[in-house]
């Protein structure tokens, strides 16, 4: 049974990088993405790889979505980035409020993502699809769940059309958000964000900085395995494989998984759900 997938790309930093990605994004094009998605750095630090990213997507005749982060900026300078990306053929936006640069203060005309998806909207209208992020697993950042749905609520009633989630481990945690959320009126798609296990270096670092929680029997079991990196994979593949198909028995919109520009274990976990 098919489920709409999209995936996630962040900008290669070198030309091996770059054409290293483009192996990897035919790879995985026979999947037939919704959309691909190209990440932004800090205070927009990846712009110019970002937007260049983008372009190479939509050369490939593939739907790119482009992070839009609105920490630092202005609303000339975010006006300025939506006419370049209309004028490239963007039809969709992720955005967020980003991570502040090191040493940074909190300068700049946009707090908030909500006051970014507003000033979209009302400089663009319907040109763009806005994607907003969701967390199932509460935003490290926020003073309560509480607090943190109704900024996921602010943002969605901002003018977003649906959102992509944090990667998560446990279904429960992405159902529960979906259905609070829904008690609070706010019923546009939420698609969930996965993140496929190839590393456990990788992942607990990545999960430490992001607040996302990697249960306890994973985390164990994955520090039991050590260097044995083939034993690594190979739980991994059946751990991310058993949550889509939780989440697609549960009914949800698609599937958006991180990549980290790598196709391996997304084409096996896709092959294995039947996804294309």
């Amino acid at each position: 049974m098919g489920l709409p997938v999209s995936f996630e790309f962040f900008p290669p930093k070198t030309p091996e990088g770059v054409e290293k990605l483009r192996a990897v994004r035919q790879q995985l094009y026979p999947l037939k993405p919704e959309f691909c998605s190209v990440t932004y750095g800090a205070g927009g630090s990846t712009q110019e790889g970002t937007f260049n990213t983008v372009r190479d997507i939509l050369a490939e005749s593939v739907p790119a979505a482009s992070h839009f982060s609105c920490i630092g900026a202005t609303k000339a300078s975010v006006r300025e980035q939506l006419a370049t990306l209309k004028a490239m053929g963007v039809k969709r936006l992720v955005a967020l409020r980003g991570d502040l640069p090191s040493g940074y203060g909190a300068g700049g005309e946009f707090h908030y993502a909500s006051d970014l998806v507003t000033f979209i909207r009302s400089e663009t209208g319907d040109d763009f699809h806005i994607e907003v992020a969701a967390y199932p697993e509460v935003h490290p950042q926020a003073k309560s769940p509480d607090s943190d749905l109704q900024a996921y609520v602010t943002k969605v009633r901002a003018g977003a059309h649906s959102a992509i989630t944090q990667y998560f481990y446990n279904s429960d945690a992405y159902f529960r958000f979906v259905d609070d959320a829904y008690k609070l009126g706010v019923d546009v798609p939420v698609v969930p964000g996965i993140m496929p296990i190839t590393s456990s270096t990788q992942l607990m670092r990545f999960s430490d900085a992001s607040g996302a929680e990697i249960p306890r029997w994973i985390r164990l079991r994955l520090q039991a395995f050590g260097d044995d990196s083939a034993s690594i994979k190979a739980f991994g593949l059946d751990v991310v494989t058993d949550l889509c198909d939780q989440l697609r028995n549960g009914g949800v919109p698609a599937l958006h998984f991180y990549t980290m520009n790598q196709s391996a274990a997304t084409l096996e976990i896709a092959n294995r759900l039947q996804l294309s």
